[in-house]
Formats: C-alpha cells, sequence, structure tokens
C-alpha cells in the first residue's frame, strides 16, 4: 500500500512537473504582457454607446478637470490628444446611432470626417499613467475669465481627425519617395508599370481628396518599395497574384451571378477557375477531382511538419511580446487594420491582405530575416488568446466589432481564420514550394465545400479562401529579407 502511494506520489510530481514545464516553456501560453482594451466614448464603462453616455459628457464638459483622467481620455475620439469641436460632434453621432458602422455611413454621406469603428478601440499597458488630453474647445467659463485673450485662442483651428490623417498620409509619401529613390533605376519594367499604376491612383485619390484609402495605398507602395522584389523568384510566384485577382473578377462576373441565383452549375464555375489556373499557373487541375489536401500514409507529410513544429518552438516570449507590442501600438499597422467593414461587405478581402503583410515584416524583422522563423512566430501569435481580449464577454461587445479583431486583420468574422490562411499557405510555399502550396491549398478548400453543403455560399468562402492563400504565397516568398537589413531595427 506504501510503495503505491509512494508511485502514485511520484507520478503525480512527474506529471505537475510535466505540465509546468510545458506551461512556461511552450510561447503560446504566456508572452509575459499585460494590456487593457479601452472603448473610446463608453464614457459608463457599460460596452455601449448611448444616451447615458451622453449623460456624463455634458457632465464632464460643465467641469472636465473635476472628472476622472479616464474620462477624459475617451472622450477624445478623434484620439489627437485635444478635447475639441470634433470630439463633440463625433460623440453626437456615436450616441444616437449606437452603431459606429451606422454612425460612420451616416457622417461619410454628409461629408463629415468619421473614424473607423475599430479607431474607437485603444490599448492601454497596464502599469502606464493615463494622460489627460488638452482642453481647447471653447467654454462658458471664459465670459467670466480675467483672461480675455483666452476667448481668441479658443476659436483658433484645431488639430482633428483630417488633419492628422493628411499629415500621416504626407508622412508615408514622403517615406515611400525615399524607398522609391533608392529602388528606382533597379526595378524591372513589370515592377516599374505596376509601381506607376499604383502612382496614378494615388493622384486620382487625392484629387478627390478620400484620404483614408489614399493612406492605405501610400502604404501598400512603400512596402512594395522596402521589402518586395520578384528578381530571382519564378513566373509561377508572379502568377498567383494574377490568379487572385483574376478571382476577384470571377466573384463579380456574370457568370457566377447566374451560378448564385440558381441559372448556372457549380461546375461552370470549377471550369472557369481550371482555365484561369492554367492561364496563370500553367496548373492543370481538375477541381470536381481533387485528391484529399494530405495523405496520411505518407511519412514526408510528417516530417514536414516536425520541421514547422521546430520553427515554431523557436518563439519565444521575448519574440511574442515585440510582435503584440507593434500590433497594439504602431500607428502604420493599427491604421491598417482599423479599415474594417459589417459581416460580409468585403468579398475582395481589401481590408486583408496589407495588414497581415505588415505582421509579417515585423515577425520578419525580430526573427533576423529567416523566413521560416517568422512564419512560425506569427503561427502561434495568431492561435493565443490574448486574455486581455478575451477576458471580455462577447455579449458585452459592440455587434458590428468580433471579438477576434482587436489584433488581427479583417473583417468581423473573417480575423483568425483568413489570418491563419494568409500565413499557413504562405508557410508551406516556404517549407515546400509555391506549387505545392497552391495545389494543397486548393485540396483543402475543395474538401471544405464538399463537406459544408456545396452551396453558393460555401463556393464563395473557397473564392475568399483561396485569394486569402494566393496573397500568403505572393507576399511571403517576395519579400526579400535583403531589402529590410538596410533598414532600422526599432526596439
Amino acid at each position: 500500500m506504501r510503495s503505491a502511494l509512494k508511485f502514485a506520489l511520484y507520478g503525480l510530481v512527474v506529471a505537475v512537473a510535466a505540465a509546468a514545464a510545458t506551461y512556461y516553456t511552450l510561447p503560446v501560453h504566456r508572452i509575459g504582457i499585460r494590456s487593457e482594451l479601452v472603448m473610446l466614448g463608453d464614457l459608463n464603462g457599460d460596452h455601449a454607446w448611448d444616451g447615458k453616455d451622453a449623460v456624463l459628457l455634458r457632465r464632464f464638459l460643465a467641469d472636465p478637470y473635476a472628472r476622472p483622467r479616464r474620462e477624459a481620455l475617451k472622450a477624445d475620439v478623434n484620439r489627437n490628444g485635444f478635447i475639441d469641436d470634433e470630439d463633440i460632434r463625433i460623440l453626437g453621432k456615436l450616441f444616437a446611432a449606437g452603431d459606429p458602422y451606422k454612425a460612420r455611413e451616416e457622417a461619410v454621406a454628409a461629408g463629415a470626417p468619421f473614424p473607423y469603428p475599430r479607431e474607437f478601440f485603444l490599448y492601454l499597458p497596464a502599469g502606464e499613467y493615463t494622460q489627460r488630453p488638452v482642453m481647447i474647445l471653447d467654454h462658458p467659463a471664459l465670459a467670466g475669465s480675467p483672461l480675455p485673450f483666452l476667448r481668441a485662442m479658443a476659436r483658433e483651428p484645431r488639430t482633428l481627425y483630417h488633419d492628422r490623417l493628411q499629415a500621416e498620409v504626407y508622412d508615408e509619401g514622403l517615406r515611400f519617395s525615399i524607398a522609391y529613390g533608392l529602388r528606382r533605376a533597379g526595378l524591372t519594367p513589370a515592377e516599374q508599370g505596376y509601381a506607376q499604376g499604383k502612382i496614378e491612383r494615388c493622384r486620382v485619390l487625392w484629387a478627390a481628396h478620400d484620404l483614408y484609402p489614399l493612406l492605405m495605398l501610400l502604404i501598400e507602395l512603400s512596402e512594395d518599395a522596402e521589402t518586395l522584389t520578384v528578381k530571382g523568384q519564378t513566373p509561377f510566384v508572379a502568377g498567383t497574384l494574377f490568379l487572385r485577382d483574376h478571382l476577384r473578377e470571377l466573384r463579380g462576373s456574370t457568370l457566377y451571378k447566374d451560378y448564385a441565383a440558381g441559372k448556372r452549375p457549380a461546375g461552370d464555375v470549377f471550369r472557369r477557375m481550371s482555365g484561369l489556373l492554367r492561364q496563370d499557373l500553367g496548373m492543370e487541375i481538375d477541381l470536381a477531382r481533387l485528391p484529399p489536401p494530405r495523405d496520411l500514409l505518407k511519412l514526408r507529410n510528417y516530417s514536414n511538419r516536425a520541421i514547422w513544429q521546430y520553427f515554431k518552438s523557436t518563439a519565444t516570449r521575448r519574440d511574442f511580446v515585440k510582435l503584440s507590442l507593434f500590433a497594439q501600438h504602431d500607428r502604420r499597422y493599427l491604421r491598417t487594420v482599423a479599415r474594417t467593414t459589417p459581416k460580409h461587405a468585403d468579398m475582395p478581402l481589401e481590408n486583408h491582405n496589407l495588414p497581415m503583410v505588415l505582421l509579417y515584416r515585423e515577425a520578419l524583422r525580430i526573427k533576423g530575416g529567416d523566413k521560416r522563423a517568422a512564419v512560425g512566430l506569427l503561427d502561434e501569435a495568431i492561435r493565443i488568446p490574448f486574455s486581455w481580449v478575451k477576458s471580455i464577454p462577447r455579449a458585452q461587445l459592440p455587434t458590428s466589432i468580433a471579438l477576434e479583431n482587436f489584433l488581427l486583420p479583417g473583417n468581423k468574422e473573417d480575423g483568425p481564420d483568413k489570418s491563419r490562411h494568409w500565413n499557413v499557405f504562405g508557410g508551406i510555399a516556404v517549407y515546400q514550394s509555391p506549387e505545392e502550396s497552391v495545389r494543397l491549398a486548393l485540396a483543402r478548400e475543395i474538401k471544405d465545400y464538399d463537406e459544408e453543403g456545396r452551396t453558393p455560399a460555401m463556393m464563395t468562402e473557397f473564392l475568399r479562401d483561396t485569394m486569402a492563400d494566393l496573397n500568403g504565397v505572393y507576399h511571403i516568398m517576395t519579400i526579400d529579407p535583403r531589402l529590410l537589413h538596410g533598414l532600422p531595427a526599432d526596439e
């Protein structure tokens, strides 16, 4: 009996030690960073925007210095460090609508600037002092003030959301101009033509003064100039981007509309896709007869997974802290990731790719230019249940913003899903080959389409998932770490 108890005790000690070693060693479990997600405009902390917040706003404006610093921070919804007229206008529309998407839609229709819904959320690292925004509002107290010059100051121009956005456009345009000047002489004709097409789109957006999409396009151009080169790439990799664009066109085609309406069979869509695969990638694939994505009887599939797992294990807690801080605070990333839309309103995945490019670039910088290690870091990071987000009950979040969306790019239903597609199939292109990655991606998406009912909705997901896969393959293969070495490694 004593021996049995001793054996059980030893077993328990070993099990606890093993569990502790796993918990504290595998970086997916602990990243050593604590942050709070703050909902701007939610002055009473009930995770909603409504008339109750309007009452608190009036109380705050009557005597702002008697109210808590956190409340003042939440009132600065244009995030410029000031409490100004624009904050009050934005809050009024937000409280009236209760839904940031609806409020933005109404404001834009009226020609007024309005933040994207995700811009109403802010990360505050635990332990960081909350700085009170500067008051520059006109105020009734000035009528009796012994400082008459304050009235004139209160009427001076404000630093508003639109102004800050325009300053960022200038900053990003300057960044691209410098990078373009360094690369211009060495660009291939194809690269030069691709850049000129985007530059022309920038001119059109500036003429319309459509600043947010202009900023996104300029960030794309900067990333192209600072990270991408097709030199040394195979025609297959270049073709993945052509195929991605052709799948977007297929989704909006008459053929697809007829299929969705029940006037054409799914086989017609598959035949068009097979033709695009032949045209853009030189692949002869019968989509209706693809084998399973992985043959589990082949040893190679296990050895490839073991190599991937090894590089994932090189991601340290310090790596996760760096990547998480980047995702919470980098201005360029936060601007790109804020561009979300309501559910199913971004069929071409236009909101998704650029933030993933920025995340991958940062992971690549953290891992010293090693693509496999950078893929492993992202693979683990996308899985992390970030405690400061997951602790918020889903029912308490606005219905227009997804729980998973606060660190990951994409729309409210797409954040982790499309990020995984981008990273996994981009990673397979590095570990095996771009050709094998595209074949596996198509087999995986066909399998999901078959298992989920072969409906038009699932066909649309098939196309969108494939586009995310292709984006990952193209960018992970085409980003050249040697270009990054000439850039400062911000710490």
